[in-house]
């Protein structure tokens, strides 16, 4: 057995032949004069566990090329984080489910498929493959109790994000708890735990993907406004798109933590023991 990836995973997947003991798959990338990829893959061997994410157009297609790149070998495929997962329902007639397309094209050429903290494990139903969807909820709470914090409170910035938060705080001890918005007047809408007060507490908001960060920021200057201590936002995959972690450490936020389900600077937990875990046990 050896690890491969692409070049969004590289990080990633060092950390994973490491968890297991086996080798890495050095890869050349590089780029035709038209701009269309082009890879050539090292010496593989029987078994080939791929490790991809899909943050974009590009790194779908280098994670398809790759997937056929190893056709010789029987391929196992994790993707840590995968675009268009959100895109799973019809809003208007005539759209596709991106969803589905893309776990479609994902699934020709491996064995099974792994994700990690998907938006909905529903999408799983499109691979035509096995899959399965683990969750390094554990391990965000692992990083969690090594910060100095004062009665912590795990927040989910709503209820539809409460088992994820709930699945932190439990390896940690914690209580939990999620933001309810309350509509003040036509344009002021307060947010606030629905049951456990925030004040002289360290509070940490989870959620599995933080994209613009909108409302993490907002609920930070609110939770302050609330005599929360300090406040931290903690996710699996930080997306971190039009300025967000700017805009979070401008709120006031204590620090930023994510997995390298997508590889950050502030990527400080990370889904390699759990990656490891099923592919030693599928």
């Amino acid at each position: 057995m050896k690890v491969i990836s692409t070049e969004h995973s590289q990080v990633l997947a060092t950390r994973v032949a490491r968890a297991l003991g086996v080798g890495l798959v050095e890869v050349k990338f590089s780029r035709f004069p038209d701009g269309e990829h082009y890879l050539q893959a090292g010496e593989l061997d029987d078994e080939t566990i791929i490790i991809g994410s899909v943050t974009d157009n590009e790194a779908l297609v280098q994670l398809l090329l790759l997937i056929d790149a190893c056709d010789s070998s029987r391929c196992r495929l994790v993707i840590p984080y995968m675009a268009y997962a959100r895109q799973d329902k019809r809003f208007k007639q005539g759209e596709p489910l991106s969803a589905r397309a893309v776990a479609r094209a994902l699934s020709s050429g491996v064995a099974d498929v792994t994700t990690i903290n998907i938006h909905d494990p529903s999408v799983l139903q499109y691979f035509s493959v096995p899959s399965r969807n683990i969750s390094v909820a554990s391990d965000i709470g692992a990083y969690l109790r090594t910060l100095d914090l004062d009665n912590p409170l795990i927040l989910a910035p709503d209820d539809g994000a409460l088992s994820f938060a709930q699945g932190i705080a439990a390896a940690c001890g914690w209580e939990c708890d999620y933001l309810e918005k309350t509509r003040i007047s036509g344009t002021e809408v307060l947010m606030s735990p629905k049951e456990l007060l925030a004040a002289s507490r360290s509070v940490v908001i989870v959620d599995d993907i933080i994209s613009t960060g909108g409302t993490i920021a907002t609920a930070s200057r609110m939770l302050y406004h609330q005599d929360a201590r300090e406040v931290y936002a903690a996710c699996v995959h930080g997306v971190f798109t039009s300025g967000a972690y700017a805009r979070l450490m401008a709120s006031s936020i204590r620090d930023v933590i994510c997995c390298d389900t997508i590889e950050r600077a502030c990527s400080r937990v990370s889904a390699a023991g759990q990656i490891a875990d099923v592919i030693r046990h599928p």
